[in-house]
């Protein structure tokens, strides 16, 4: 399958402040990585990058075959269709029911055929279990079901990536790692990789994956979470 993601030297800018600088990293296919760090610390900038709403400008950026330097505003669309992406406040179309949410991402990602996208569309809802909300507006559903409709959103596009940030940061402990548990099996069954940005460390050590601390303008890959107290190190510096 290879190499999802290579960043060499690159450096993440937000409104011309440098955010993260130098930073060195690869996601193979069907591979977890975690982000944990601070709020500010520059996770969801680097996010940000992967899917193009960032520029990068210094350094060197391979996302799913795309190269981040020579990224053309006419060519993120089909970046994106290589990417699903879950946010921590959903971010759900509130005017259209949930299966109208999957129908927007999928056409303007260049979705054509009616009966292709309607047969996708329920196939992610059932893979996710809210096959009978399909037609319910989001705002009707719960928190948990409502992260459910995002991840079946991101799913859609069969992305050989998943980014998702802080997905389980507005969901009680329970909801969350049944958010958690789902998430990581669609992932493995549609063989997409994951990298997550979160707070959460009960969750890292519930579902392991390779860990980096972004901090001080720098991500450094962390080799064993129990060596290191986690809330020491990322809030009490």
């Amino acid at each position: 399958m290879g190499q999802v993601i290579r960043l060499k030297d690159a450096k993440i800018y937000q409104q011309k402040e440098l955010v993260l600088n130098n930073i060195n990293f690869e996601l193979q296919a069907n591979e977890i990585i975690y982000l944990i760090g601070k709020t500010g610390s520059g996770k969801s900038s680097l996010l940000k990058t992967l899917f193009g709403e960032l520029p990068l400008t210094d350094g060197k950026g391979d996302v799913a075959g795309f190269d981040l330097l020579t990224l053309k505003r006419k060519d993120i669309p089909m970046l994106r269709r290589k990417i699903g992406i879950i946010f921590q406040d959903f971010q759900l179309l509130m005017d259209r029911s949930v299966i109208k949410n999957l129908y927007f991402v999928m056409q303007s990602t260049g979705w054509k055929d009616k009966q292709q996208i309607e047969q996708r569309a329920t196939g992610v809802l059932k893979m996710v279990g809210i096959e009978s909300k399909a037609n319910l507006m989001p705002h009707t559903l719960s928190g948990g079901e409502q992260q459910r409709v995002a991840i079946a959103r991101a799913l859609v596009n069969k992305p050989e990536l998943i980014l998702a940030d802080e997905p389980t940061g507005n969901l009680d402990p329970e909801t969350s790692e049944e958010i958690m548990r789902l998430l990581i099996t669609v992932a493995k069954e549609e063989k997409s990789s994951v990298i997550m940005a979160t707070h959460d460390m009960s969750m890292v050590e519930k579902f392991p994956g390779r860990v980096f601390r972004v901090e001080n303008g720098g991500m450094k890959e962390v080799d064993n979470l129990n060596r290191f107290d986690p809330f020491k190190t990322l809030f009490n510096e």
